[in-house]
């Protein structure tokens, strides 16, 4: 009896530390406008630094942000038209010997950006600015078109298939957003 009650609490604790770990990560701040040519894309995410992440980092862990971005022409009674696709990653790497971080932003052509403190790295990490997802030449005047973002932590994968023994340490840090969607005529 005492081996049931202890399972269930240790599965009920697990269940609800679980929930206690999962963390509001949200797209915020989106702003979809244009240049002469091109459709530009400004977004942010909040929420998505916890303090095992945090420290994760500090601890020289490589981690990557993949952000998932589609433009389609929505159709009446037809299936939307995908327009553009893309996939972009930041990825923040620190080296504790120089005390700096190292930011890989792969829209900006894996220009790498050098800053000296977390909260620097935080806001590089979780910011897209002036990306451009499609030439407006592509876009027809007067139809409805929509713009849907995701923001994931790429998996952390360790060597030595050393996963396999930290599985259940490895998910307090990942997140995942729902779909951002926001719809605009052009």
């Amino acid at each position: 009896m005492r081996k049931t009650i202890f399972t269930v609490t240790l599965c009920v604790w697990f269940f609800a530390s679980g929930l206690a770990w999962g963390h509001d990560a949200r797209i915020s701040n989106v702003i979809v406008t244009n240049t002469r040519d091109d459709l530009i894309l400004y977004f942010k995410v909040e929420g998505c630094f916890t303090k095992d992440l945090e420290q994760a980092i500090l601890n020289g862990v490589p981690t990557t942000f993949t952000f998932l971005i589609s433009l389609d022409q929505v159709r009446n009674f037809w299936k939307d038209k995908n327009l553009a696709s893309l996939q972009i990653h930041h990825t923040v790497k620190y080296n504790s010997m120089k005390n700096e971080f190292l930011i890989t932003c792969s829209e900006n052509t894996d220009r790498q950006i050098v800053v000296h403190s977390l909260s620097d790295a935080k806001s590089i990490m979780a910011e897209v600015e002036n990306l451009r997802i499609a030439k407006l030449e592509s876009l027809k005047k007067n139809h409805r078109y929509q713009v849907r973002i995701k923001a994931e932590l790429s998996k952390i994968t360790l060597p030595f298939n050393l996963h396999y023994v930290f599985r259940f340490f490895l998910f307090l840090w990942d997140f995942e957003t729902d779909w951002y969607t926001t719809d605009f005529m052009y």
